[in-house]
């Protein structure tokens, strides 16, 4: 004899997809009035006034609409980098490492070759190498996984730790000047290796990140290769029945995503930042995780989630210095939000029912 659960959770039929948005953008509404609560309760402070010092950080200026934008560019593309990955229900955790490995192949080429290349040819050369570092960074646990059924999440993960030390030994070895512990502004003087402007400075990553995500949908949804993946990620047994080759599929979507995560790599070396530094991916790595997963792997939804996470965090020094909050506080509210968010998939996806009669049952 067993006694039933009190509640009973099965899945839903998929949602009309207007429905579905005008629940999030309710329950996106609620989240709001709650930080605000939260905000008046612990500080004492004007919600408005906190959420319009968030919106100020975030787009109070031209440059600060500039910087905000790139930031959603290189997260958005970071978040589209692992998303066929996670289609495929392969865990990678490795974005991170596989970004920063793209920064330091990069680093080394325009370091190496400054005055070997023209300044076109450097730029090529640095392109291949950091797409080539992170294929490389994909295709290890892919390839462990294919033949050995090895734990991607650990290997991933670990992954992340071997790139770090490796751009500290490089940092070393190149640093300037010796004993700062620091890289510095690469070729500050010449500009070699430097992505050329266009328009502006923050012009470049976003177009570049735009054209990322049209095609990323478009190889999703259309592709051959898309197909295979959602085949892949729902059974592998059902894929090898249908003829996929799992094991090829799993190595080319994993070499796919290193590769794009060091696109992200390229981008920052070579077009934002023009430096190297173990701190210079910023957890956006880990961050994207949490955009793929909360837009279900739609790369148009991914770009409000990556804004709303952005904005948020740019407006959180604002906050700080402007109404004398402690820099966690705006944290805090993403937190809230987030949770807010988590929850309502959930709801979306599954249906929870009070069970009329919870007797014990044989």
């Amino acid at each position: 004899m067993r006694k039933q659960s009190l509640f009973h959770i099965s899945k839903r039929d998929t949602l009309p997809l207007g429905k579905a948005l005008l629940i999030r953008g309710g329950i996106l509404l609620l989240a709001l009035v709650f930080c605000g609560l939260v905000t008046t309760l612990l500080t004492g402070q004007n919600p408005i006034s906190v959420y319009g010092t968030i919106l100020s950080g975030a787009f109070g200026t031209s440059r600060r609409i500039g910087v905000t934008a790139r930031s959603v560019a290189i997260l958005l593309g970071i978040s589209l980098a692992v998303t066929p990955a996670f289609k495929m229900r392969f865990w990678n955790i490795g974005a991170e490492g596989q970004t920063l490995i793209g920064c330091l192949a990069t680093t080394a080429c325009m370091i190496t070759l400054e005055d070997k290349l023209p300044n076109a040819a450097l730029i090529i050369v640095s392109l291949i190498a950091a797409l080539l570092a992170g294929a490389l960074w994909g295709f290890l646990p892919a390839f462990f996984k294919a033949k050995w059924n090895t734990n991607e999440t650990l290997f991933t993960l670990m992954m992340n730790y071997i790139a770090m030390q490796l751009a500290s030994f490089f940092i070393i070895v190149w640093e300037v000047p010796k004993g700062a512990g620091k890289i510095g502004i690469i070729n500050q003087s010449t500009r070699a290796g430097w992505l050329p402007e266009i328009g502006n400075a923050y012009m470049l990553p976003i177009l570049i990140v735009a054209i990322m995500t049209g095609f990323m949908y478009i190889y999703l949804t259309y592709s051959k290769h898309g197909y295979e993946i959602a085949v892949v990620g729902e059974s592998q047994r059902t894929a090898s029945y249908a003829g996929i080759k799992v094991d090829r599929v799993i190595i080319r979507t994993m070499v796919l995503s290193g590769a794009l995560c060091a696109l992200m790599g390229f981008l920052l070396t070579s077009g934002v930042d023009h430096t190297l530094t173990t701190t210079i991916v910023d957890s956006r790595g880990f961050t994207a995780v949490m955009v793929s997963w909360m837009s279900k792997f739609n790369p148009f939804i991914m770009i409000a989630s990556s804004l709303l996470l952005v904005t948020m965090d740019r407006g959180a020094s604002e906050v700080a210095s402007a109404l004398s909050l402690n820099h966690s506080f705006a944290d805090i509210l993403t937190g809230i939000i987030l949770f807010f968010i988590i929850a309502t998939e959930f709801f979306i996806t599954y249906k929870v029912t009070l069970r009329k009669n919870s007797k014990k049952e044989a």
